[in-house]
């Protein structure tokens, strides 16, 4: 059975930081690329960032580059979202996603972030 189960969001003053967890289970962990999502109420789900399968790559969307980093431990089976300096605008439910070429695609539940002003 797939499992992505995040954890660490919060309550967090804006300028705080964060650090989101994301443990897999069910499938080949290290084969997969992973994904750090977020929504926010009545917004589109946006990628905020991604890791290549083994590390070797990663990007981000323009709003977090130089405040968000993504790592991953395979022999955890973890992948994390560090957020420093974090804003208000930041604030959203946070998910992860494993994605394998074509069509491999699983979701965690998602973890809420929210930045006070």
């Amino acid at each position: 059975q797939v499992q992505l189960v995040e954890s660490g969001g919060g309550l967090v003053q804006s300028g705080g930081s964060l650090r989101l967890s994301c443990v897999a289970s069910g499938f080949t962990f290290s084969r997969y690329g992973m994904g750090w999502y977020r929504q926010a109420p009545g917004k589109e789900r946006e990628l905020v960032a991604f890791i290549q399968s083994y590390g070797g790559y990663t990007s981000y969307t323009e709003s977090v580059k130089g405040r968000f980093t993504i790592s991953r431990d395979n022999a955890e089976n973890t992948v994390y979202l560090q957020m420093n300096s974090l804003k208000p605008e930041d604030t959203a439910v946070y998910y992860c996603q494993a994605y394998r070429p074509p069509s491999n695609d699983y979701w965690g539940q998602g973890t809420q972030v929210t930045v006070s002003s």
